[in-house]
């Protein structure tokens, strides 16, 4: 098939944008704004800065801090100099932080001191107590062998650690022939990102990827008709892979402009369509619900929207990309996945009208998709359900030293095998309906979670639902509906079994109903299933109690 692109490091692209179009605007963050000059003199500062510390071609360096500019910098810089670089989940705590950064070999960690509530650098210091007795160019931690310096953004680093303005200063005496050097060694097919999957099923694992990833978001400007005129809100987390490729990757590819916020928060997203005039959002069907609901919107003028991304397909957001339609923009439905990229699904601007609540999805090119019988491994016919499997340029390299995953998740013909349940219609597009694991088995009998949350979602008192398996004796498992009231409505298990009978078949309807104010998610907006299985076990077990009590 040949080369998967002409290949360039992630810096490399950075200085076409900065030829291409110069001192226009690429970035803005909190009131301040950077043009494609300044970006690259900023990531230029911030690559003498890194070598002058002695970060190595190869090394890795976990980035562990919100959306901010440094985070650009620091991203394009590490690529710069041949380093590796190593996203951190922010919701992450000491005990995730200390996973990642032993797992991932990191020889630097960058982090922010406090972001709000939550003070980054007394979690570092808890997982690396060494730093206290440590002077910033001998960190020793018996627990992180390969941890050599931590690098924090704030007003008063600790003695232990460098301060990212000393790290620019020393930075100063690093000749930039030194920064050109190494950014002419850096191989594009080598290892540049270690991207840990976002934890919708437990300990995450780090996917690895090398520069092609540019190649993926090059075909969703091309898909989707991205111009250097746009402007795009990335309110997604930067470590997450929808916020890396809309964010810095878009940016020196199509030339954006790019509007960062340091979270989601759907007043403050409005008033920036407003204010800054986005031309292109994306979320979950999360952040569109949020939008949607959110009371500015009635009094916020969306007209320069031209298009955003929705991450959706199952039944459960039917009915949210519809209203996202008129009220929002027009849509275009995506699907993608950390191992293989951000939209490697993608419906077209010009498709159907339904397509954009009843698809995920066509494939952009270069990259096979089938559906198959997991237990066979067979095609199954086109209309039936099965599990995606995908091929092709980016296809992550495998999982950090996790082998026997790689293998597990990559057969021997290169084919990646998602876990996600899908239909593919006859002309090709797909639909993701949820994941495998997240079937039930109800006496025997498959229930798929999709269909019940599509159904349940009729009855006038659900604002949100989910479905999961609760332990049964006599049946395995029964369905337990985890459900959001919309304001002022309560629901009862005996509500939802009155709205299913006899409309739903009796395996289907939940046994148990427990009622919450939201869901727990990921920073990207994924719904956390086995967080919500632990809650149900634990309510079920409650439930079952207290009836026995009764009786």
């Amino acid at each position: 098939m040949g080369d998967w692109y002409v290949k360039k490091p992630f810096a490399m692209l950075l200085r076409d944008a900065t030829e291409r179009w110069g001192h226009r605007e690429a970035l803005f963050h909190e009131g301040k704004r950077w043009s494609f000059v300044e970006l690259e003199a900023e990531v230029d500062t911030a690559s003498r800065g890194f070598i002058a510390l002695g970060i190595q071609p190869g090394d890795h360096v976990a980035l562990w801090m919100p959306n901010r500019p440094e985070w650009f910098f620091a991203f394009f810089a590490l690529s710069k100099i041949g380093a590796v670089t190593v996203p951190v989940n922010t919701r992450f705590r000491s005990v995730d932080l200390e996973y990642v950064l032993r797992q991932s070999d990191s020889s630097t960690l960058v982090i922010l001191d406090r972001s709000g509530p939550i003070d980054y650098l007394a979690l570092t210091q808890e997982v690396v107590p060494e730093i206290a007795a440590s002077q910033p160019q001998n960190l020793r931690s018996k627990r992180f062998p390969e941890l050599k310096r931590v690098i924090v953004l704030g007003n008063h680093p600790p003695s232990g650690t460098w301060g990212w303005e000393d790290m620019l200063r020393l930075g100063r005496d690093v000749p930039f022939s030194e920064v050109e050097r190494r950014h002419r060694d850096v191989d594009p097919d080598a290892t540049t990102l270690i991207l840990y999957t976002s934890g919708t099923t437990g300990f995450p694992k780090g996917v690895m990827h090398c520069h092609n990833i540019q190649r993926n978001v090059a075909d969703i400007v091309n898909r989707l008709g991205y111009r250097s005129d746009d402007v795009v809100l990335v309110n997604w987390p930067l470590f997450h892979v929808m916020g890396l490729y809309l964010g810095p990757l878009m940016t020196v590819i199509a030339g954006t402009r790019t509007i960062l916020t340091t979270t989601f928060d759907p007043a403050e997203s409005l008033r920036f369509v407003q204010q800054e005039r986005i031309t292109r959002i994306a979320g979950f069907d999360t952040q569109l619900n949020l939008l949607i609901n959110h009371p500015d919107r009635e009094i916020t003028d969306l007209a320069s929207l031209r298009t955003g991304i929705g991450a959706v397909g199952m039944v459960s957001s039917e009915m949210i990309a519809q209203r996202a339609q008129d009220l929002l923009c027009p849509t275009v439905s995506g699907w993608g996945m950390t191992e293989i990229g951000a939209g490697v699904l993608l419906g077209y601007p010009d498709g159907p009208v339904e397509d954009r609540w009843t698809t995920s999805g066509y494939p952009l090119p270069q990259l096979e998709f089938k559906v198959i019988n997991p237990e066979s491994g067979l095609i199954v016919p086109n209309g039936e359900l099965g599990e995606l499997c995908a091929r092709g340029y980016s296809i992550m390299k495998g999982y950090y030293k996790k082998p026997e995953e790689t293998a597990k998740a990559i057969d021997n013909e290169g084919w990646l095998h998602t876990g996600d349940i899908v239909r593919m219609r006859d002309d090709g597009a797909i639909r993701f309906l949820g994941r495998f694991k997240d079937m039930l088995k109800v006496g025997g009998e498959n229930v798929d979670p999709a269909e019940v949350e599509g159904f349940l979602l009729t009855h006038p008192a659900v604002a949100q639902v989910q479905i999961v398996g609760a332990y049964d004796p006599k049946l395995g498992e029964v369905v337990c509906a985890c459900v959001v009231p919309k304001p002022g409505f309560t629901v009862t298990n005996a509500d939802l079994t009155a709205h299913c009978h006899y409309r739903l078949a009796s395996f289907k309807i939940p046994r148990y109903t427990m009622t919450l104010d939201n869901f727990p998610i990921t920073p990207s907006g994924k719904v956390q299933k086995f967080v919500l299985r632990d809650m149900a076990a634990e309510f079920c077990t409650k439930s079952v109690s207290a009836n026995a009590s009764t009786n």
